[in-house]
């Protein structure tokens, strides 16, 4: 009678223990990428009040040594009094309840966060830095299951520096282009131009951005390369930035909370003068990136008619939802830092994606205050303190110029011709600006949700709608609840659309290879590039298989760089619109003449669909190296 009666009581034992242990430690069951994870929370030692204030009421232990102790002595003990034993089992189910009202109250907040044991102790990870501690909380010394210390801790993490770079580098391996192949490019260039890609693959491997600018620009050169075998010493020195300035910049938002975000400024080579280049806020931007664009800002300078430098840069911040005073409070502080850098004969910075008028105007106040000077100005603000009056429209003008003189060669126009056109920011409104008054017929424009297409074609009128739209921070979805004829595609891109002349306008590698083959497809000759590097490799294969026209951006986007250096020159004079287009009409066509002369040269057929391509990049280097030559290893 005594076997049976002992068994009954350990097993009584056993389950008192559990339900013990469980009230002491609570569980917390969330859904993560379709995932189940089981939080165990438990007591953290990086806080001295924590230990004593336990989520549950429920007393922590002393030790873990102890708590073994005690375990080994009840489960060989008969348990004197099965009562009390009895209430604490029901004190466990009671607590245990608890437990599951707090886990599904909870489940959300704890979505970013994770349990785990660090040197023999329970801590809440982050589960995207997997970094713990008090870092990760608004009030170290707060009640962990407090629904308002809980929600300000997320929402704290989720602004840190630390946590938004997680992000990043999270999105950044989504969308990257595997740089695994120098394989692509070898197999059209000679050992000598594909030892300079190696040798910068080797150096930078993981910016993908860069990597890709270098080995198009190599590919163009590979003949001007193998005449003379000095350029690849100079081409080793030109693809290594000057200087590369990376800085952080705090600010404050309009609910007093603190945030950090990284400024870059790339001065990647000032042989032909001072440095001119964009900033750019943008989540994604990155040391890669800002290179990129420094390297193709660079090429296109020499090719302007003015001796300039390249540079770029900007920050991953994000101006989209930010109020005016926010985004004012984070150009001061960006300046803060960048200004000693900065000047007429050193770098002056111009509007690029997410800097506009408003944030030129920030960052050139706050520049003239910490410098004590006003002379010279950015590139980009408005006329009344700045300049010429169509600063803004000179490079969205400048690609249509650019496509009418390829179109002339050909003995054609731009008038009635189908043209779709990417983005909806300034250059893209430009654009369909000049491309009406040229008398086509400009079809869509695109944000970063989708596409818009109009049958009926755009014209000024619908231009100023689409304005309207964007300034409001609506959907261009709504567009087509004006106009009947019209129609906007979700998750889409506008390169199948029936068009004659493509204007990609929005950002790098837009156009990727099923994208080259829909616009083949859909008709296209011309393709003018109005953002930086918007083809990807297996893209550019395609257009060129199809004999697809193309006008890089280093010549057919010179027209900013133009307008920039009258206004700044020549800031004394009022240029009527006429004239300033007169100017700018002039420049594009040397342009256009200087690129085509440099191919012809060096073997390319005029109509050759690399021949602008390759031209362009062999006349900017050309120069570029002759005054490297000129002024030594410097």
């Amino acid at each position: 009678m005594l076997l049976p009666a002992g068994g009954v009581g350990m097993t009584s034992t056993m389950d008192d223990i559990n339900l013990i242990q469980q009230a002491q430690r609570h569980h917390l069951v969330v859904r993560e990428l379709g995932e189940e994870i089981d939080l165990e929370i438990g007591p953290g030692d990086d806080d001295p009040s924590f230990p004593h204030n336990s989520l549950l009421g429920v007393q922590p232990h002393e030790s873990s040594a102890k708590e073994h102790a005690e375990n080994k002595l009840m489960m060989g003990s008969q348990l004197p009094n099965e009562d009390h034993d009895l209430s604490k089992a029901q004190t466990g189910k009671r607590k245990k309840k608890v437990v599951k009202r707090w886990r599904e109250e909870w489940a959300d907040t704890y979505k970013w966060a994770y349990v785990d044991v660090k040197d023999g102790t329970a801590r809440i990870f982050c589960s995207v830095c997997r970094e713990y501690g008090r870092k990760h909380r608004r009030n170290p010394y707060g009640n962990e299951g407090s629904r308002n210390m809980q929600m300000s801790a997320l929402e704290e993490h989720n602004n840190s520096l630390l946590h938004k770079e997680a992000l990043r580098l999270q999105q950044a391996s989504k969308e990257k282009i595997i740089v695994d192949k120098p394989i692509y490019v070898k197999a059209l260039m000679s050992k000598t131009a594909g030892s300079i890609v190696e040798a910068a693959l080797r150096r930078d491997p993981h910016e993908t951005e860069f990597i890709q600018s270098v080995q198009e620009v190599v590919h163009a050169l590979e003949r001007v390369i193998s005449k003379n075998s000095n350029y690849v010493n100079i081409m080793e020195r030109l693809l290594e930035p000057e200087r590369t300035i990376i800085f952080r910049v705090p600010w404050v938002d309009d609910r007093g909370e603190t945030h950090v975000n990284r400024g870059f400024r790339v001065h990647f080579n000032q042989t032909l003068g001072p440095c001119r280049g964009g900033l750019r806020f943008h989540p994604l931007m990155n040391l890669s990136i800002a290179k990129f664009l420094s390297f193709e800002q660079t090429l296109k300078n020499a090719l302007s008619p003015y001796r300039l430098g390249g540079s770029s840069g900007g920050s991953d911040f994000d101006p989209k939802g930010k109020s005016d005073n926010e985004i004012m409070k984070f150009c001061q502080s960006f300046m803060n830092e960048l200004y000693r850098y900065l000047g007429p004969d050193k770098d002056l910075p111009s509007e690029e994606m997410g800097v506009g008028t408003r944030e030129m105007g920030y960052l050139y106040g706050q520049y003239r205050r910490l410098a004590g000077h006003s002379q010279g100005s950015f590139t980009g603000p408005r006329v009344n303190w700045s300049g010429s009056s169509l600063r803004t429209e000179a490079t969205g003008y400048g690609l249509v110029f650019f496509a009418q003189l390829m179109l002339a060669d050909t003995n054609k126009e731009l008038k009635g011709l189908r043209c779709a056109v990417s983005g909806s920011g300034k250059i893209s409104m430009h654009v369909l600006e000049k491309l009406i008054a040229y008398g086509a017929l400009p079809i869509t424009v695109s944000d970063s949700k989708g596409y818009l297409v109009d049958e009926d074609g755009f014209d000024f009128m619908k231009i100023s709608f689409l304005r309207d739209i964007k300034a409001q921070n609506r959907s261009l979805r709504d567009y087509s609840k004006t106009y009947a004829r019209s129609k906007y595609y979700d998750e889409a891109k506008p390169w199948n659309e029936r068009c004659d002349v493509a204007f990609p306008c929005a950002c790098q590698n837009e156009i990727d290879q099923s994208d080259a083959i829909n616009l083949v497809n859909s008709g296209c000759r011309i393709l003018v590039e109005g953002s930086n590097m918007p083809c990807t490799p297996e893209a550019v294969d395609v257009l060129r298989k199809a004999n697809v026209l193309v006008a890089p951006s280093m010549a057919a986007g010179v027209g900013g760089v133009i307008a920039g250096e009258l206004e700044l020159k020549e800031c004394n004079l009022n240029w009527s619109p006429e004239d300033f287009e007169s100017k700018l009409q002039e420049a594009m066509k040397q342009t256009y003449q200087r690129a085509l002369k440099a191919a012809t040269d060096f073997g390319y057929q005029k109509e050759s669909p690399e021949a602008l391509v390759h031209g362009a990049a062999i006349s900017a280097f050309l120069t570029i190296a002759s005054g490297m030559a000129d002024q030594g290893c410097a």
